[in-house]
């Protein structure tokens, strides 16, 4: 496991847990994703010397931790830009939604797992296209 690349590529989930707080918006975030995706996917393809779903889902493991931990610190930030979050709050258990950070701590690797299977996806068909450059170069 090449476990350098998996942390640098992580770093774009950083930057997205910090960026979703209060400067991007719900509706655009998916596109973003898109992009990251897609260049951690190729960067997956052309450094790793193999396993590409598993670094690519690994990836996604190590963005959950840093978007869960985002959004749990700065909660009261990301309610306030992202209503329909507050708005989920009738729809989760009674118990939890007295306690929305732990939901959000419960519910945060669910969808680090989910966004790890499309990554590990997009690395694994980018290892089929993109073409390794020779070892020495």
């Amino acid at each position: 496991m090449n476990w350098k690349i998996i942390v640098q590529l992580s770093l774009f989930g950083l930057i997205m847990a910090l960026g979703t707080i209060a400067l991007i918006p719900q509706n655009v975030e998916p596109i973003f994703w898109l992009v990251i995706f897609v260049f951690c996917a190729f960067v997956i393809a052309k450094a790793c010397p193999g396993k590409y779903f598993l670094h690519g889902f690994l990836v996604s493991m190590v963005n959950c931790v840093w978007i869960t931990a985002a959004h749990i610190f700065f909660y009261n930030s990301y309610v306030s830009h992202h209503p329909e979050i507050a708005n989920m709050s009738p729809n989760i258990p009674s118990s939890l939604a007295v306690h929305p950070r732990l939901f959000i701590l419960i519910v945060g690797p669910f969808f680090g797992a989910l966004s790890g299977l499309v990554l590990g996806l997009f690395s694994f068909i980018a290892s089929k296209i993109v073409k390794k450059s020779p070892t020495g170069d």
